[in-house]
């Protein structure tokens, strides 16, 4: 039964602790009913990453309340022209209640005011109930993505060179972003490179792929995989659960498991409005 008195607002700052603590319990219930390991370790990382979006300007939030109870939250990322929805959260006392649904239309609202002409997002290839809810929404599914994780492979491969990047290398960076996503990442790209995690990779004196970082809340893009290759490579580690690999990139994949690392879970990569088919080598993050 939908829950009727349920009202929406703008999140701020004040929410992220509680909502943080939602984003925790619904994300490791969910896991747990299906025997894998939660995307959110801890409720202290739970309300650091509701917080991270509650107060970056890039980031739209909308709180969910119930007789004056908050009961869950979602997130639009707008740092780029294609927006990236998440993490959608619903206390798991009101789950099945028409909660998410209605976060969802709310950010796909959002989405249109925007004039945004694609909106993307990553579920959970086990939870059926989310996948269910995205189609019905009117999200395709586009990609099947693995997420892996091990230890860092730490070599270096011949003929790439793999370095930090700097704000000089944003251009070459968007460059390859639209060659092969035909859209650049560059809010994403801007972020990153003021955090210290922007990576690229050159071929030949110039830079053919680059990562904001190799994490589940990061993405990368590459000319061709070994571009790619080189970059997770180089990495030190795989920030959170682990990086995302398409699956229809069973090269790039198959490399990824002959150097140690495993499968965690299969994940869809969904979308609404504007999708180019990518012409190159990419790894998405947890939003898209």
């Amino acid at each position: 039964m939908a829950i009727v008195a349920l009202t929406l607002r703008p999140g701020t700052a004040d929410d992220a602790a509680e909502c943080g603590r939602i984003c925790y319990e619904a994300f490791t219930g969910i896991a747990e009913e299906h025997a894998f390991p939660p995307d959110i370790p801890s409720p202290e990382v739970g309300v650091a990453l509701i917080e991270g979006a509650l107060t970056h300007p890039g980031f739209y939030g909308v709180v969910a309340e119930f007789d004056g109870r908050i009961v869950g939250s979602n997130f639009l990322d707008e740092r780029s022209a294609v927006v990236g929805v998440g993490p959608v959260t619903v206390d798991p006392t009101v789950q099945n209640a028409g909660v998410g649904r209605r976060l969802m239309r709310d950010v796909m609202e959002r989405a249109a005011e925007r004039g945004a002409p694609g909106i993307r997002l990553l579920q959970s290839g086990y939870h059926n109930r989310s996948f269910s809810l995205y189609m019905s929404l009117g999200f395709a599914h586009r990609a099947t993505v693995a997420c892996v994780q091990g230890p860092p492979i730490g070599r270096a491969l011949p003929g790439y060179t793999v370095r930090e990047a700097t704000d000089a290398d944003l251009g070459a960076c968007n460059d390859v972003c639209r060659q092969v996503h035909g859209i650049d990442r560059g809010g994403e790209v801007a972020d990153a490179l003021k955090q210290g995690t922007a990576r690229v990779v050159e071929r030949e004196g110039r830079v053919t792929g680059y990562a904001t970082d190799l994490a589940f809340f990061a993405h990368a893009v590459g000319e061709t995989t070994p571009d790619l290759q080189a970059l997770i490579a180089a990495a030190p580690r795989f920030g959170g659960p682990g990086i995302l690999v398409p699956a229809e990139d069973s090269a790039l994949l198959r490399w990824c498991l002959s150097n140690g690392l495993k499968t965690v879970q299969l994940m869809s990569l969904m979308t609404i409005g504007l999708y180019n088919r990518p012409d190159g080598a990419y790894l998405p993050s947890i939003l898209y």
